[in-house]
C-alpha cells in the first residue's frame, strides 16, 4: 500500500473514531456553546477589542479540549497496532490534519454563535478568516506533537501544558495582533508580514513533530 493511501486510511480511521465516540465531540460542542453564552450574558455589551480577545481565548480553550488530548485517549495496544501499519511520519501528519480541520470546524460553529449573540464588528473579513485558518493549524500541530511526547510520561496533563505554553505564547500574540488590526479597516497587506511568520511557525512545529515523533514511537 503506498503512503497516500495509508494516508487516507489513517484520516479515515480518525473521523471514524471521532464519529464512535459521540459524547466527545458533543461535550466538546456544549463546553464550546457555554463559553460563548457565558461571555455573551457577562459582557451583554462589549467593545471590538473585548469581543476579539474573547473570541479567542475561547477558541484556545476549546482546542485544549478538542485536540491536546489526541493521543492521550489512546490505548499502547491501539497505538502500537497502527505503528505496525504505517510509517510514524504518517500517523503524525494524520492527526495534525484531522484536528486542523477539527478546529476548522470548532472556530466556525464558535465564529457563528458569537456573531448571533454578540455582533461582528470585523472590517477586514479576509484577514481575520486567514487568522482563523492559520489559528486553526497552529493548535491543531502544536497539540499534536505535545500529547505525542506528553503520552510517554506519566503525569501527561501537567506536562502538555507546560510544554505547550511557550509555543502558544507567541501564535496567541500573533493571531490577536492581526485581529485586531481586522476590525477597523481593511488591513491584508499590513497584517501580510505577521501571516508569514505565522504560517513559518506552524511550518517549523509541522518539520519537527515529524522529525522528532519517530523517535517517540522506537520508545
Amino acid at each position: 500500500m503506498n503512503h497516500s493511501k495509508v494516508f487516507v486510511a489513517l484520516l479515515r480511521k480518525e473521523v471514524l473514531s471521532e464519529w464512535r465516540n459521540k459524547y466527545a465531540i458533543s461535550g466538546i460542542l456544549l463546553y464550546l456553546l457555554s463559553i460563548v453564552m457565558l461571555i455573551a450574558f457577562t459582557f451583554e455589551t462589549t467593545d471590538d477589542r473585548t469581543w476579539m480577545v474573547m473570541f479567542w481565548i475561547a477558541i484556545l480553550f476549546t482546542s485544549v479540549n478538542a485536540v491536546a488530548k489526541s493521543f492521550l485517549q489512546e490505548s499502547e495496544g491501539r497505538q502500537y497496532y497502527m505503528y505496525t501499519l504505517a510509517a510514524p511520519q504518517l500517523i503524525i501528519l494524520s492527526k495534525m490534519v484531522y484536528n486542523t480541520l477539527l478546529m476548522l470546524l470548532l472556530s466556525s460553529i464558535a465564529l457563528l454563535l458569537y456573531v448571533v449573540s454578540l455582533g461582528y464588528p470585523v472590517a477586514d473579513s479576509l484577514s481575520f478568516l486567514i487568522a482563523m485558518l492559520l489559528g486553526a493549524m497552529s493548535f491543531a500541530a502544536t497539540f499534536s506533537m505535545i500529547s505525542a511526547i506528553a503520552g510517554k510520561a506519566s503525569n501527561s496533563a501537567t506536562l502538555t501544558a507546560i510544554l505547550s505554553f511557550p509555543i502558544l505564547l507567541p501564535v496567541m500574540r500573533i493571531l490577536i495582533r492581526i485581529s485586531l488590526r481586522a476590525l477597523p479597516q481593511e488591513s491584508l497587506q499590513v497584517n501580510a508580514q505577521d501571516m508569514l511568520y505565522l504560517l513559518a511557525l506552524n511550518v517549523f512545529i509541522v518539520v519537527l513533530a515529524l522529525i522528532l515523533f519517530p523517535y517517540l514511537w522506537r520508545d
